[in-house]
């Protein structure tokens, strides 16, 4: 399975990451101008940009191949698709956190869209044909896409 990697001596922390990640998960994924002007509520990225004085970078879900979140799902909302993507069914999520809880990295986030609690985390961009929105748009290619296990 493939993975996104950031490279820190890459990343200046523009954030680009976080504007194109929140908004092909938007009512209008072809358009930032749209997605942050229009929307009702504001477009939530799952990648999260990490700064500080020694590192900065986009991270997103690790898509752990034990995904505690999975396990601790109490309505089976998440689940790995056949691709090994960990994704959640927001249908099925009654936003207890318990994966919020689960998760090692802190990388599931609970967000408020227009006054109802929703779970967040990276899938990966798994609809789209090529790589993750987020390594797509990054100006100085400080995200990567490549084969677990493969070295830089």
């Amino acid at each position: 399975m493939k993975k996104v990697v950031a490279i820190k001596e890459y990343c200046v922390a523009c954030g680009l990451c976080e504007v194109y990640c929140a908004t092909v998960h938007s009512r209008y994924p072809d358009s930032v101008l749209k997605a942050f002007k229009l929307s009702p509520q504001k477009p939530v990225s799952r990648v999260f940009l990490e700064k500080s004085e020694q590192w900065s970078g986009g991270i997103q879900c690790r898509h752990c191949k034990d995904a505690p979140c999975i396990a601790a799902c109490i309505t089976g909302a998440m689940y790995r698709n056949r691709d090994g993507i960990v994704l959640l069914d927001e249908e099925r999520c009654v936003q207890c956190s318990t994966c919020v809880i689960a998760c090692p990295y802190g990388l599931i986030k609970e967000s408020d869209m227009g006054g109802r609690k929703v779970l967040l985390k990276c899938d990966l961009c798994y609809q789209l044909a090529e790589s993750p929105t987020c390594v797509t748009y990054c100006p100085n290619e400080a995200l990567i896409w490549v084969e677990e296990g493969e070295t830089l």
